[in-house]
């Protein structure tokens, strides 16, 4: 049997979501990691991080059993769904890689004035205390802290995000065209007819 027929396209398939499957798990384990050992302690985060992990996981199952089964109504599922992650994750991944410094500090301020937790956690682990000056009458968790030698952490943060941006576009965009790529062979899984299946039976 060659590679274009049902045998091939159930096992591709399979592999594509048994590699969803072990992505989702990873970023939960991450994030649960990360709230465990204290490098994280916005639980927004972590439930966010949580939260995508959870629905790739459900969609990524949802498309293997369906490819075992070949189930009409859950490929179908499998393949809007997936659809509608590549668009969002395309955006997003190709935001990352086209937003400008400027933009990004911007961004950054944003998100440094909105959670508490998060200023903490940072200035934890960067060693710094406020965003663009060091205020000597506000607390801070760095170690540095009240010394002469505490900087601002808005130059260390922008070293530590560009990169950080830079990594999250490019394996967004790598693992958008997986999804693209998996609704594709979903399309065509879905038309190909069952070799062991009854002759006289539908698709």
């Amino acid at each position: 049997m060659g590679c274009g027929g049902f045998g091939c396209s159930r096992l591709s398939l399979c592999v594509l979501n048994i590699l969803h499957v072990m992505v989702s798990l990873l970023m939960i384990c991450i994030a649960a990691w990360g709230k465990w050992f204290g490098l994280v302690s916005s639980f927004q985060v972590v439930g966010g991080v949580v939260g995508v992990g959870v629905f790739l996981f459900f969609v990524a199952l949802a498309g293997l059993v369906g490819a075992m089964k070949h189930h009409q109504v859950l490929l179908f599922f499998y393949m809007v769904v997936l659809s509608m992650v590549f668009v969002v994750q395309f955006s997003v991944s190709s935001a990352c890689l086209a937003i400008n410094t400027q933009q990004q500090d911007q961004l950054l301020e944003v998100g440094w004035n909105n959670s508490e937790d998060t200023q903490r956690d940072v200035e934890k682990n960067l060693n710094c205390c406020g965003f663009r000056h060091v205020d000597p009458n506000r607390t801070c968790s760095a170690a540095c802290f009240p010394r002469p030698s505490c900087f601002s952490c808005a130059d260390k943060i922008q070293e530590h995000a560009g990169a950080a941006l830079q990594l999250v576009g490019g394996i967004g965009l790598f693992f958008s065209f997986t999804e693209i790529l998996g609704v594709w062979l979903t399309f065509r899984y879905r038309n190909q007819k069952d070799p062991r299946a009854n002759p006289s039976a539908f698709l």
